[in-house]
């Protein structure tokens, strides 16, 4: 699944330009390793599922060209974005916060349809 970042080329670990942020993250919904989901929507709306609970939260990149998400009522945080690729494709993102990691592979259908208010 890498038809709408086709025009990339990266390798794998590689850091995501703050310019490509945007088409990383609304490519295709994301699937974590511990089964959580999460879609971003290009007006910066994001859903996360967790045990078939979703929250609503936000996502931007900042000033810095970081990926950054809010979760309201207070809760915001910025991640590096790393690609995974997997076979000479863009299989997903590697988000990394201090000592957090996680990785996520993309699925479809992608965030267009997924991300409802």
């Amino acid at each position: 699944m890498n038809e709408p970042l086709s025009d990339l080329t990266v390798i794998d670990a590689e850091e995501v330009r703050a310019p490509d942020i945007p088409r990383a993250l609304t490519a295709a919904s994301i699937l974590y390793e511990d089964g959580a989901t999460q879609a971003f929507a290009e007006d910066g709306k994001t859903v996360y599922v967790e045990n078939g609970r979703p929250t609503l939260g936000e996502w931007y990149v900042d000033a810095e060209g970081q990926f950054c998400s809010f979760w309201p009522p207070d809760y915001r945080a910025c991640y590096e974005l790393r690609w995974l690729v997997e076979d000479g494709r863009i299989a997903g993102l590697r988000f990394r916060r201090g000592s957090y990691s996680a990785i996520g592979r993309y699925q479809l259908p992608g965030p267009d349809n997924a991300v409802k208010e």
